[in-house]
């Protein structure tokens, strides 16, 4: 099982917000191209997000399931990305200070994903979270940092 860590400036709850809107997973899961529909029970256990995978034009529609959501703490996602397969994502978040520490555990369960030897799939898997985690915090810490004030009005046009 691939592992990767990484410290947010935000506490986790920031970091849940940004789980719970399913149209952002594209921007932070590496893979994902774009969104498609969401179930309206995002992200509660067994409800589907729909998304694509793969750059344009080679593009094929997929969808990740929810199967744990427990926050500010953990979610469990069952993540389809055929060809190559599907995969079991954990997320643990812990606070930490001002901040929190957020672990991504990945590990392919079905189709060819599953069948190539770990030593040879976690390095890639590695480096691919490690980047999955950056983004997550870029959306998670700049949300908690414009999260703390109130918004001006923007005076009417005339």
């Amino acid at each position: 099982m691939a592992r990767n860590v990484r410290v947010m400036n935000c506490p986790p709850e920031a970091v849940f917000e940004v789980l719970a809107d399913a149209w952002l997973y594209p921007s932070w899961v590496v893979g994902a191209s774009r969104m498609r529909d969401v179930d309206e029970a995002w992200p509660a256990e067994g409800a589907r997000l729909h998304h694509s995978v793969g750059t344009w034009p080679l593009v094929i529609d997929d969808e990740t399931r929810s199967l744990e959501w427990e926050p500010p703490h953990r979610m469990r996602l069952r993540a389809k990305g055929w060809p190559l397969g599907e995969a079991h994502v954990v997320i643990d978040v812990k606070p930490r200070g001002d901040g929190c520490v957020v672990r991504i555990q990945e590990e392919a369960v079905e189709g060819p994903g599953s069948w190539v030897p770990r030593f040879l799939t976690e390095p890639a898997l590695r480096v691919r979270n490690a980047e999955t985690l950056q983004r997550l915090a870029y959306l998670a810490e700049g949300r908690h940092r414009t999260g703390q004030a109130e918004a001006e009005p923007v005076p009417d046009a005339e």
